[in-house]
């Protein structure tokens, strides 16, 4: 698996003291991404697209409407990355 460079400008700067070791406060990185369109239908064939080719963990998403817009339509999906050999920390539960 190749590794991805990380760029500094998409990181978050983390205190030397910060500690999140308490279970109730630990910090879980989730990712975003956003969709935008014209139509509804447009902005869930686009998220379903990337979603198919991603080896990501759906966690939730996030529906609104950008009135004015040339694409008013917005879906943001929230997601982690999954690793091959690992099982995600958090589960949603699937339709069946």
């Amino acid at each position: 698996m190749a590794t991805m460079a990380v760029d500094p400008e998409l990181c978050i700067e983390v205190p030397a003291d910060f500690d999140d070791s308490g279970s109730e406060s630990q910090v879980h990185p989730i990712a975003r991404k956003m969709f935008f369109g014209r139509t509804n239908a447009e902005v869930f064939r686009k998220a379903q697209l990337w979603a198919a080719e991603q080896n990501v963990h759906l966690l939730d998403a996030a529906w609104d409407e950008l009135f004015g817009e040339a694409d008013p339509y917005v879906l943001t999906i929230y997601f982690t990355f999954e690793f091959d050999g690992e099982e995600p920390a958090l589960k949603t539960p699937r339709a069946q």
